[in-house]
């Protein structure tokens, strides 16, 4: 039978190291996913982000929303939205870690996969990872050599390093072309990939980069 995958991306997380890696946002979801799926099954993918709230940055807001209609066309990919609340006049993430986790924990439950791949470099999944393994599932982790926990890259039973040479042929546009000028969906994708705080104003493992 073949192996079935399922894929969670941690939206923040994916956003800031695109940002502080490459400078650009322009990522092909579909290619994306497919390249970390292989020749496997795909079952869903999974993106979990914060939803920008209109009433504190009406454009910002409109920006998003047509970013993540264009989300919504990716075959097999489901959006799970969190909110902001804010903390000393800063907004935060609200619910995002908690969802991915609960969604990894509930779909392995259900025999929904086989194998899970993880999109974040976030210590705060460590536990989750090890508790789908225990359930008989394999775990692979997708990770940004600078945005990443030791402790969650060794829970991992494989790894997909992020680099230059992975994101081959998955943008969507020219990257010279694309920096220096700046087009009006590159706003949209930031807005869409991040509308949250920086990992390090979450209290996140990005605090303890390795």
């Amino acid at each position: 039978m073949n192996e079935r995958l399922a894929i969670f991306i941690d939206g923040s997380n994916l956003y800031h190291s695109l940002k502080n890696n490459f400078k650009r946002f322009d990522l092909n979801f579909g290619e994306f996913t497919k390249k970390l799926c292989g020749s496997r099954q795909l079952m869903r993918t999974y993106y979990y982000n914060v939803l920008q709230e209109s009433n504190q940055r009406s454009e910002g807001s409109h920006e998003q929303q047509e970013f993540l209609e264009t989300l919504r066309k990716t075959p097999y990919l489901e959006l799970r939205l969190g909110t902001t609340k804010l903390s000393q006049g800063v907004p935060v993430e609200r619910g995002i870690d908690v969802m991915l986790a609960t969604d990894l924990l509930y779909f392995a439950a259900n025999n929904t996969y086989d194998t899970a791949v993880l999109v974040s470099g976030d210590s705060d999944f460590n536990y989750t990872v090890q508790t789908v393994k225990n359930m008989g599932k394999h775990v692979e982790v997708a990770y940004f050599e600078n945005a990443a926990s030791r402790d969650l890259l060794n829970s991992a039973d494989f790894l997909h390093q992020l680099d230059s040479k992975f994101f081959t042929s998955l943008w969507t546009s020219g990257q010279r072309k694309h920096i220096r000028r700046k087009p009006r969906y590159r706003r949209q994708a930031a807005v869409a990939i991040a509308n949250s705080p920086a990992p390090e104003d979450q209290g996140t493992a990005q605090q303890e980069l390795l």
